[in-house]
């Protein structure tokens, strides 16, 4: 907020009621809409200085500044709340005190500190699909978020590439595969090993139903049916690194890895570094192994290892089951110790669903019985799930919606509108794909980085790539719009300094707009504490409709007062750049032509 109130503010206070104000928090908010002011301050903690009434003290604060500080136009006074509207001069001056270089972090004071931030983390028994899209541009914007806000951070993933999911895809492809390829089917490597998942996943429900017809209990089918025995038994021989096993198991996986891999670069997103579960749950089964022999955890009769949480109004969770081989909670503790090792990071964030909610927090109590400063910095961004209008997606029946697909489907859908639009007709070939495709992955990723992280929600293709509202599209149409306009003040050869002269008539739109401009920095720094995009689009979408209107209603190049003209060049320029800005840290392109 508005450093210069908050000065102004103490040094009324101090002059006024001789206060010493270096441990006071001054209050700054922006005017609320329909009440005259650009800043409110809130003076009822100040009466405690005053021994007056709130109103005599925003009165008392109000008239110092007003008589001290040239920059201060007017003030009202609405109960404890004193408004402050300032001078069209204070505008301009911070009009051309903008620079917003997002190379450069907006706060120096996180400059030493470092966050691990994990996301993605897929599975290699099927594709990525719209759930993982929300976690992966989730976890991708909030570290460009963190990293604008001057955060050091570094993005890894963690590969579950071992474990029983893993196994049943292989044991379907093993017996029902008949040695086929991705290459001989003609489908990427995910897509290829995702098919024998759902395949074995119909299968053995088919063995459950017939064994429930025999007698069997649904628990007792679940555990007794002979696939799923079959699946532990692979397992077993995968840990005991049985050669033939293994052998599959490296094919299998760099199917899925190159499939990702095609994803990944379709969405943009990277990482730091990458952690496979394979080469890290051994360091947990280790670390469990030493907190039995401390006393830590406790061992049942059939040799499965646990931890007791009752006492934290937990239950007991498993570490180790009775063969010995590890359960995911296992290999988190693994993977979180070596991480701490290698980056010693003062915070990480684990960028998972709601759905694991109960996992992480016991798994920050498990990591407390022998690390509490480490179980301190672990922070789980939980997010809502994302679902579709016809309702929730199942991985194990194949009825989720494919990355791939989706990707293909939205480019598709913007290259229909484009065209119907008229928007791109005039451009090359390569250049026109090339915008349709930034079109299409700005309205599904502005779509879904929207939403409150904490929110479930209902993500529908077609109201993301509208060309009006709050999408995508529409705030990388108002960019190229801007664009142009600067294109053609240079085609007109008007002559743009970049600065605008004191004495510049305004209007309060313009106002509003560099009042809006103004916000960016708290808005990135605040969106970064609190692990939200949607602050960053919201933002963006409030400047990109103030502009729209201000647009329609003054004209820009046929300005015939120079002075005005270079205020509304430079003030239309500074909006691109924090139009560009935002959609950076939400990972979206915006291009200069559409």
């Amino acid at each position: 907020m508005e450093k210069s109130i908050v000065k102004y503010i103490k040094e009324a206070l101090s002059s006024i009621y001789s206060t010493d104000t270096t441990k006071i928090n001054v209050p700054v908010e922006i005017t609320r809409e329909g009440i005259e002011g650009d800043f409110t301050v809130v003076v009822y903690p100040f009466t405690k200085f005053s021994k007056k009434s709130p109103e005599d003290t925003a009165k008392d604060l109000g008239v110092f500044i007003k008589s001290k500080f040239e920059d201060i136009a007017s003030y009202n006074i609405i109960k404890g709340f004193l408004n402050i509207r300032m001078s069209p001069e204070y505008w301009i001056n911070r009009l051309n005190q903008l620079n917003y270089d997002i190379q450069n972090p907006i706060s120096q004071n996180s400059q030493n500190h470092t966050m691990v931030i994990e996301f993605s983390s897929p599975n290699t028994n099927k594709p990525l699909h719209l759930g993982h899209i929300r976690n992966n541009l989730l976890g991708d914007s909030v570290s460009r978020i963190c990293k604008a806000a001057g955060i050091k951070v570094i993005k890894v993933n963690l590969i579950n590439d071992r474990g029983i999911h893993i196994c049943k895809s292989m044991l379907a492809w093993i017996k029902w595969g008949k040695n086929k390829t991705p290459q001989d089917s003609g489908l990427k490597g995910d897509k290829f090993v995702g098919d024998f998942y759902v395949l074995f996943e119909k299968k053995y429900r088919s063995q459950i139903s017939e064994l429930i017809k025999s007698g069997k209990t649904e628990d007792e089918a679940k555990v007794e049916a002979p696939l799923i025995v079959e699946a532990h038994e692979l397992l077993k021989k995968w840990e005991n690194g049985d050669k033939k096993v293994l052998q599959i198991w490296n094919m299998m996986n760099s199917w899925v890895y190159e499939g990702f891999e095609e994803t990944y670069n379709s969405l943009s997103i990277s990482f730091d570094k990458v952690y496979y579960e394979s080469q890290t749950y051994l360091l947990g089964k280790d670390i469990v192994l030493k907190g039995l022999s401390e006393g830590k955890f406790v061992k049942d009769p059939d040799s499965s290892i646990w931890i007791d949480l009752t006492d934290l109004g937990m239950d007991r969770k498993i570490l180790l089951r009775k063969d010995g081989t590890t359960v995911y909670m296992t290999q988190d503790i693994g993977t979180a110790m070596q991480r701490f090792d290698d980056f010693n990071p003062d915070k990480m964030v684990y960028v998972v669903g709601n759905e694991q909610d109960y996992h992480f927090n016991v798994l920050k109590n498990i990591i407390a019985c022998f690390d509490k400063e480490r179980a301190e910095k672990i922070e789980h961004l939980s997010y809502g799930m994302v679902e579709l209008p016809e309702g929730k997606m199942k991985s194990r029946e194949g009825t989720v919606v494919d990355a791939d697909d989706l990707i293909a489907e939205m480019v598709d859908s913007a290259a229909k509108i484009s065209e119907e639009n008229g928007k791109i007709h005039e451009l090359a070939e390569d250049e026109k794909q090339r915008i349709i495709k930034i079109i299409a992955l700005g309205a599904l990723k502005y779509y879904i980085l929207k939403v409150d992280p904490k929110k479930q929600m209902v993500f529908n293709p077609n109201e993301s790539i509208d060309f009006n509202g709050n999408t995508g599209p529409f705030i990388q149409y108002t960019h190229a719009r801007i664009c142009s306009v600067l294109r053609n003040a240079e085609k007109m050869k008007i002559k743009f300094n970049g600065k605008v002269s004191a004495e510049t008539n305004m209007v309060d739109q313009e106002i509003e707009l560099i009042s809006y401009l103004t916000r960016y920095n708290d808005v990135v720094v605040e969106a970064a504490q609190k692990f939200d995009p949607g602050m960053i689009a919201n933002y963006v979408y409030s400047l990109v409709k103030e502009y729209n209107q201000y647009y329609h209603e003054y004209s820009i190049l046929k300005e015939t007062d120079s002075k005005i003209m270079q205020l509304r060049l430079l003030l239309s320029r500074n909006v691109a750049q924090v139009i560009k800005n935002c959609m950076d840290l939400l990972g979206i392109d915006v291009p200069e032509v559409m």
